[in-house]
């Protein structure tokens, strides 16, 4: 197993070390751990293209680990900052895009991640550590209020991508 797919695999294995630090009010070593998964993210890209490393467990786990990892703080925030249809609005635009990417890959066609959906998981991803400090400093109420700047603009950008995810590759569902 290549670095950027150790990486990878570094990043699940950190979702149980997130879990039991949330849930156990620990939301300062919940957000190291989830900074640290996030970097991962970062570098094993990287790595695998500098250096040629990409492999089809990295294609295929890379982007899976990301959503694990994101979505299973966001899940876990219910209801209290992220609400139940704010999760509802997520998983259903992650269940269509990953539709239309089955139905593209049954007829041979790869249909690369958009820049709107990259976007969305940097603002997901930024989005976490600031909701952590405000759970962990209630009465920083500037940081609160970045950390819901931060989840509704990654929630506008959730609902954009999907549409225009939908749009771009309307000829999938042709077939």
């Amino acid at each position: 197993m290549n670095l950027p797919n150790k990486l990878t695999m570094l990043r699940i294995l950190l979702i149980p070390v997130y879990i039991w630090a949330f849930l156990t009010d620990r939301f300062m070593i919940a957000m190291a751990v989830f900074i640290i998964a996030s970097v991962t993210d970062t570098f094993d890209g990287m790595i695998a293209r500098k250096y040629n490393l990409v492999t089809n467990f990295g294609k295929i786990m890379d982007p899976l680990a990301d959503k694990i990892l994101v979505y299973t703080a966001f899940v876990l925030m219910v209801p209290n900052p992220v609400k139940g249809w704010m999760m509802v609005v997520i998983l259903a635009r992650e269940f269509t895009v990953s539709g239309i990417r089955t139905i593209a890959a049954a007829n041979g066609i790869v249909i690369a991640a958009g820049m709107s959906g990259k976007l969305k998981t940097v603002f997901q991803m930024f989005a976490v550590p600031f909701i952590l400090v405000s759970l962990a400093y209630p009465e920083a109420t500037v940081i609160g209020t970045i950390a819901m700047i931060l989840l509704y603009c990654s929630l506008v950008l959730t609902v954009y991508s999907g549409a225009e995810y939908v749009i771009k590759n309307r000829e999938v569902f042709k077939g």
